[in-house]
């Protein structure tokens, strides 16, 4: 059912359709008859309504367009009409006045097309085969892009430019002087031929960019300069960018030369604020350039359709690192054993995949903990003196609909009405950002679990922190976007932002850290200590959500794995169907957790235990668990993760030293030259043979 913001809007959508349509027959019943002021009001709402909706709903008229009713089309008919319409009119000449009218109309639509043309030809020449980030890629000419009106706004341009046309036409009607119609025009043909030459200055030298063997060339030379020696590999949609994301201070400590190599352009600019250099290389001939480079090893925090495509690299060493581990299935995708190996956070994953049999050998599974849980504080014992802070942030509903997979659905609210029944506590609520992609009763659920919590906060009142603490929030934003933001006109492409975001200034990243930590304490203390939150932002992150919160309550996912690194009490809502035995049986990670089962009716329990900690009869669970799902503290997660980067890279070595011997013929392996060499030896031989026989 579609929920009701939905209609509204459609109706609206439906009606200014309706309304175009009307204007569309009054303008043409007004330019028959003719009905002067009935045909000039039209003919002005017709042109005012598609500009507004130029802006405001480009989408609906994307529809007009799939039915051959585009922006040219609508407005070549308007003009149309009002030519009809000054036919009618009585006291304008045919031949003498409206003949020069038309002419000037049909070279203002010739102006019209060429700067389309030459739009097509612009758009071509500022087309890289690559895009980068973090890179000075000056030697490529970058510069600024043209105006979007001129070179990509074509529907936009058309009205706009006509604007002065209609206004003079109807001037005409009224006067029934062709002067006014004269100027209108003379000033819409100035706009467009003004405009496509000044587009076409964008083909000249020097405004134009390398072409796509130059740049090809560029980048091999880069990455040889560079010398990349591990990298991340992502391939995803817009949502998925947190996925690679929560890698990237990893990626960057490691040893060597990191790079991120990504495939669709728009993710480059999803990619957070990081100093590791960025290269998206769509086509897949071009990505095969990296076999010739210095890179060993690229991770894989996700498995996509253009996975299978880089590695075809055999060079490569491919490790799967997940973004996140939970004893779902899609933790143990049988694709992994396309890779070299599985980097899995602790024993409990290794078990995980040996019992899945998907293929995946146990000798390929490398224990390299959760290095970016390192923020994460540890137990700091009981509240004292202030509510209990919980969080609840539920896993979102997948892709197989089975009922466990989120407890939005079958217990959210449930969960929130007992949480927010007790008067001593706040709630944090941090639902996952794709809930109700897939499922629409998940995005309901999640709807009325927010509409909860404000009437909850409506009702409560206490202590506000003073003003000084929204000027620190807002102090402490603006200068977290000022290091992690990039501001650009609206007319920047994909060659200007590359320009804008060349090489990083040094210390950005150490700066970033603490923009962010700073941010964060400004951001928890803005608000009182009593008020309940709702968190749909990417800031503050989830890490920090731990730190602010005394209990978890979740679903099985990687969220309940990283939140045990602070060994804090936890829960997690059964809505599988099985009995609790069963659950703990079939899922690890719930181990050392209370079950909460669809009614909610453990939550009490689970509160009593966080304020009173001789109740938590879990804390000893807590802390085996956490080393059998996240490994050992000693050495630390960091240290592994990097030995496991720097083994695989010896392996790439390896590998590499063993194909070079191959072709040069050590250890007893024959060059292609050699083979040749023997051919030839062998034919000569043949021949001679053959000669001394017949002798």
């Amino acid at each position: 059912m579609p929920s009701a913001g939905i209609v509204p809007r459609r109706a609206v959508q439906l009606a200014a359709l309706f309304a175009m349509m009307v204007a569309f027959t009054a303008q043409l019943v007004g330019a028959l008859l003719p009905v002067i002021p009935l045909f000039i009001a039209a003919s002005v709402v017709n042109l005012g309504l598609d500009l507004v909706l130029q802006h405001k709903q480009p989408g609906l008229l994307a529809v007009l367009g799939r039915i051959r009713f585009d922006v040219t089309v609508r407005q070549l008919l308007r003009d149309m009409l009002i030519l009809v319409g000054l036919l009618h009119i009585d006291g304008i000449n045919p031949l003498e006045e409206q003949a020069p009218l038309t002419i000037t109309l049909l070279l203002f639509y010739g102006t019209h097309f060429v700067c389309q043309a030459v739009a097509v030809l612009v758009r071509r020449s500022r087309s890289l085969p690559f895009v980068t980030r973090n890179i000075d890629a000056s030697a490529l000419r970058l510069c600024d892009a043209p105006p979007r009106i001129l070179s990509r706004q074509t529907g936009r341009r058309l009205l706009r430019f006509s604007v002065p046309t209609t206004a003079g036409m109807m001037l005409t009607s009224i006067t029934t002087d062709a002067y006014w119609g004269g100027i209108g025009l003379a000033v819409s043909l100035a706009l467009s031929a003004g405009g496509t030459l000044y587009l076409s200055t964008w083909l000249l030298p020097m405004k134009r960019v390398a072409n796509e063997k130059q740049a090809l060339e560029w980048l091999d030379n880069w990455l040889a300069e560079y010398q990349p020696t591990v990298g991340m590999y992502f391939s995803g949609g817009a949502s998925s960018a947190y996925q690679a994301n929560m890698w990237l201070s990893t990626l960057a400590a490691l040893d060597g030369n990191p790079i991120i190599v990504l495939r669709e352009r728009f993710m480059v600019q999803k990619i957070e604020a990081t100093d590791v250099p960025i290269v998206c290389i769509p086509k897949v001939a071009n990505l095969m350039r990296l076999e010739h480079s210095t890179l060993k090893v690229l991770l894989h925090p996700a498995n996509s359709g253009k996975t299978s495509q880089i590695l075809r690299i055999p060079s490569i060493k491919h490790a799967f690192t997940n973004h996140g581990e939970s004893d779902k299935l899609s933790s143990c995708n049988p694709y992994a054993k396309a890779y070299d190996e599985v980097w899995v956070a602790g024993p409990a994953a290794r078990d995980r995949y040996q019992l899945a049999d998907i293929g995946v050998e146990d000798k390929d599974v490398i224990e390299v903990g959760r290095p970016q849980l390192a923020p994460i504080q540890p137990y700091a014992g009981a509240p004292v003196g202030r509510p209990a802070t919980v969080l609840y942030a539920p896993t979102w509903e997948g892709w197989d609909g089975n009922p466990g997979n989120t407890s939005v659905i079958l217990a959210g609210e449930n969960i929130v009405r007992e949480l927010l029944a007790d008067e001593n506590v706040r709630l944090l609520y941090k639902p996952h950002p794709m809930t109700g992609s897939v499922d629409p009763r998940a995005g309901a659920a999640n709807s009325r679990i927010q509409a909860m919590i404000a009437e909850a906060n409506a009702g409560r009142s206490g202590t506000r922190p003073g003003p000084e603490a929204a000027a620190e929030l807002a102090r402490r934003t603006e200068e977290l976007d000022a290091l992690t933001t990039s501001a650009f006109r609206k007319s920047a492409d994909e060659l200007e932002r590359m320009r804008l975001q060349g090489t990083p200034q040094e210390g950005r990243a150490a700066a970033v850290d603490a923009a962010v930590t700073a941010w964060e304490a400004a951001y928890w203390n803005s608000f009182p200590q009593w008020e309940h939150r709702v968190i749909t932002t990417a800031r503050p992150g989830i890490f920090s959500c731990f730190n602010e919160a005394d209990v978890l309550i979740s679903d099985v996912s990687s969220v309940v794995s990283d939140y045990l690194t602070s060994e804090k009490p936890y829960a997690v809502a059964n809505t599988s169907g099985m009995s609790e035995d069963d659950f703990r049986a079939n899922f690890p990670t719930v181990r050392a957790a209370t079950i909460l089962t669809p009614d909610a009716s453990g939550v009490a329990g689970l509160l009593d235990a966080v304020r009173n900690p001789e109740q938590d009869t879990l804390a000893a669970e807590r802390a085996e668990l956490k080393e059998h799902l996240l490994g050992p503290s000693d050495p630390p997660s960091s240290v592994r993760f990097n030995q496991a980067a720097l083994a695989l890279g010896t392996k790439a070595d390896e590998r590499r030293i063993r194909m070079e011997s191959r072709l040069s013929g050590i250890p007893g392996q024959r060059s292609q030259d050699d083979v040749n060499d023997a051919r030839t030896a062998g034919h000569e031989t043949s021949g001679a043979s053959d000669t001394t026989a017949a002798v």
